[in-house]
């Protein structure tokens, strides 16, 4: 009685790739700088200084230290908040979208990752059941030599 083992496993796939890394090489100038504008635009950083900077705008234009250059309501400030938001909604619109083809992209990885797994669990599960059936045949060996010992 021969035992019989699967043959060993032979990895056939190309190596996993880090998605940020390689993501990060194929950005453009314009989506660097998107996501550029997008990480600083979502900082406290911005949002203290651009709330100085209107608390002074309003402060400086109420009270009229130097020559009121944008008067009660306001109009001119804005008109610049309004050109700032024109601005900024695309500009981290474009930065989202990348990341939504950033995830796309890491999903994708992430299943062809999960699908080597399960062709090397599968591969293992049948190496094992082979170790559990070549178990049975020796301990089938060891029980037939001993009933030999002991009739001989």
């Amino acid at each position: 009685m021969k035992i019989q083992f699967p043959q060993p496993f032979k990895h056939q796939h190309p190596p996993v790739l880090d998605v940020n890394q390689v993501f990060e090489q194929q950005l453009s100038l314009g989506q660097r700088i998107a996501d550029g504008v997008a990480n600083a635009m979502g900082s406290w950083v911005f949002i203290l200084t651009q709330s100085a900077i209107l608390a002074l705008w309003i402060v400086f234009n109420v009270i009229g230290w130097i020559r009121a250059w944008d008067p009660y309501p306001f109009i001119l400030m804005n008109l610049v908040l309004s050109m700032q938001a024109a601005y900024a909604a695309p500009v981290i619109m474009m930065s989202q979208n990348r990341q939504v083809d950033k995830d796309r992209i890491e999903a994708h990885n992430d299943f062809e990752i999960n699908a080597k797994a399960e062709e090397e669990v599968r591969a293992i599960l049948d190496h094992l059941a082979a170790q559990d059936q070549a178990l049975a045949d020796l301990h089938e060996m060891v029980a037939e030599l001993k009933s030999r010992l002991s009739t001989g």
